[in-house]
C-alpha cells in the first residue's frame, strides 16, 4: 500500500468483497478509482467504508437503486464525515421499518405453514380460493402489512 490508496486487490481483500464486485460497484458509479500511469486503479481507503456501507444495505434488502440513490447524495471531492452517514442512514429509517414489520409478519404468519407444510388447510394464510385477493394486487398480499 503506498500512502492513503489501495489496489483493486487490497481493496478486495480488506473490504472482503471480490475484485469484480468492486469492478461491478465502479461501473455503475457507487465506487471510484484513479488510475495509475500503467491504467492500474488505485482507490482511497474511504472506498472501504463506502463498500462496507454498500454491504450492509445490501444485507438488509437495499435495493441496487436504493443504495446509488442514497450515496449520490453524499459529497463528492472529500471523505464523507459521520453526520455525513448519520444524514444518509437516518433517511432509510422509515424504510427499514416497514422492512422489519414486514419480517415479523411473515414469522408470525407462516408459523403454522412451516408447521404443516401443506399450504392447502382452510386456516393457511396464503390459501387465496377462486383468486379473490387479485384485486388487493400481486404476490402473498395477506403477508404485507395492512396500511
Amino acid at each position: 500500500m503506498v500512502g492513503d490508496v489501495l489496489t483493486i486487490g487490497q481493496l478486495a481483500e480488506r473490504s472482503g468483497i471480490s475484485t469484480s464486485a468492486i469492478r461491478f460497484y465502479e461501473s455503475k458509479g457507487l465506487v471510484s478509482s484513479v488510475r495509475t500511469a500503467g491504467n492500474q486503479r488505485r482507490y482511497e481507503k474511504a472506498t472501504l467504508r463506502r463498500l462496507g456501507f454498500i454491504r450492509a444495505a445490501q444485507r438488509v434488502g437495499l435495493s441496487l437503486e436504493e443504495i446509488t440513490a442514497a450515496l449520490s447524495t453524499l459529497p463528492a471531492g472529500r471523505t464523507p464525515t459521520k453526520r455525513d452517514w448519520h444524514r444518509l442512514s437516518r433517511s432509510w429509517r422509515t424504510r427499514l421499518d416497514e422492512q422489519i414489520e414486514r419480517l415479523q409478519l411473515l414469522r408470525d404468519e407462516l408459523d403454522g405453514c412451516i408447521g404443516c407444510g401443506c399450504l392447502s388447510l382452510q386456516s393457511c394464510r396464503l390459501r387465496n380460493p377462486g383468486d379473490v385477493l387479485a384485486a388487493r394486487g400481486p404476490g402473498a398480499v395477506r403477508l404485507e402489512p395492512e396500511g
